[in-house]
């Protein structure tokens, strides 16, 4: 190898020893041959120093070849360390476009679970509302169902029924009765089966003119009929009739009253047709059959009323009843004007207004029919 030529090089072989020049005392019989080995050291001498310098040379000629040698590896190396890099480079770049693809796909994918879970809730809540809305619908028909078996049951021979016999009915009346035969509320047709079976009053010929404010905000609120108390016809009425009939002396059972009225979800019930099921825990009941729940005073009271689907019922005066009714009423009229369910011409809707109206106001007056 290069190392042990270097070695060689510089220790180089060991030559023999010098053999005096001039012979010594004992060497004066042979001169002759003394001179001859002389020369044949000085010959040994010079191959052994070309053999040295032809090793020096030989040396360093490996010596640059071997460096010429690790300079092509030097360079190889280098070269593929670059190819590596980049290939890192390369990778790298890969990596991060990856790692952005899967950030955008997750957030594209949790925004898609985002929108699934809000058009789920959504429809969720329409579902429970048509729900609602059903139950609701259930509930009416029943309450109906109710009314009309009370209506048959109050109908006799001696007291005909006036809703059931419609010739029996005024020319005056007959024409609302078309439109108004179907009832939402339980209430307004207990009331009806109530007042049917009052003795006829002698008929008297009343004389009536339209006002021509209170007929010109009905024919606005008739172009676009709502329930929004802030037009000015139903604010009107609210101001004059709705509200002082639902003042009662109990104010906060009064309010919860009026939104039931509104919402359409209160109930009346006649106690003697209310029976407690066996083992089952009786509904909260305020005031009792002598105290009436809305005003405090001592009554005997035989309907109840129940706000919504609370099962809490709260005993009633006739008095308060007929109150509740006439307001009952006019909102179930007023709701199927604006159905479309009352086909009858604008001005004799505006008199049935007025006449709900009157009712409302006798009953806050304290005039109610004596079966109540």
């Amino acid at each position: 190898s290069q190392v042990s030529l270097e070695e060689e090089s510089q220790n180089p072989p060991a030559v023999g020893l010098w053999k005096p020049l001039m012979p010594s005392k004992g060497d004066k019989e042979e001169p002759e041959g003394g001179c001859q080995d002389a020369g044949g050291v000085h010959e040994a001498q010079s191959t052994e120093q070309l053999n040295v310098s032809r090793l020096r040379s030989s040396s360093v000629e490996i010596r640059e070849k071997g460096s010429e040698f690790l300079r092509d590896e030097l360079h190889k190396a280098q070269k593929e360390l670059k190819l590596k890099d980049k290939e890192c480079e390369r990778l790298s770049k890969v990596r991060e476009q990856l790692e952005q693809e899967l950030e955008e796909l997750t957030a594209s994918l949790f925004e898609e679970a985002h929108k699934m879970v809000r058009e789920a809730n959504t429809k969720q809540a329409a579902a429970e509302k048509q729900l609602r809305e059903a139950r609701g619908k259930i509930d009416m028909l029943q309450a109906e169902v109710t009314a009309l078996k009370t209506l048959v049951i109050t109908s006799t021979p001696s007291s005909p029924n006036r809703e059931l016999h419609p010739q029996l009915q005024s020319p005056s009346k007959g024409g609302f009765r078309k439109g108004h035969g179907r009832n939402k509320s339980t209430s307004s047709a207990m009331v009806s089966a109530a007042s049917q079976n009052v003795a006829p009053e002698p008929v008297s010929r009343e004389c009536r003119e339209v006002d021509s404010i209170l007929f010109a905000e009905f024919q606005a609120w008739k172009e676009s009929p709502t329930l929004d108390k802030s037009c000015s016809f139903l604010d009107r009425i609210y101001r004059e009739d709705v509200g002082p009939c639902l003042d009662f002396t109990k104010q906060e059972l009064s309010e919860l009253v009026r939104v039931a009225v509104e919402q359409n979800t209160l109930t009346i019930e006649p106690v003697a047709f209310q029976a407690v099921p066996v083992g089952k825990v009786a509904a909260e009941e305020c005031g009792g059959p002598k105290k009436c729940a809305l005003s405090g005073l001592p009554r005997t009271c035989k309907h109840r009323i129940m706000l919504g689907d609370s099962g809490n019922y709260y005993y009633i005066s006739p008095s308060c009843r007929a109150r509740i009714t006439a307001v009952c009423n006019f909102f179930t009229y007023i709701r199927y004007i604006q159905q479309g369910l009352v086909r009858q011409d604008v001005e004799l809707m505006y008199w049935e207004v007025m006449r709900l109206r009157r009712e409302m106001s006798l009953a806050k007056l304290g005039f109610y029919p004596s079966e109540m």
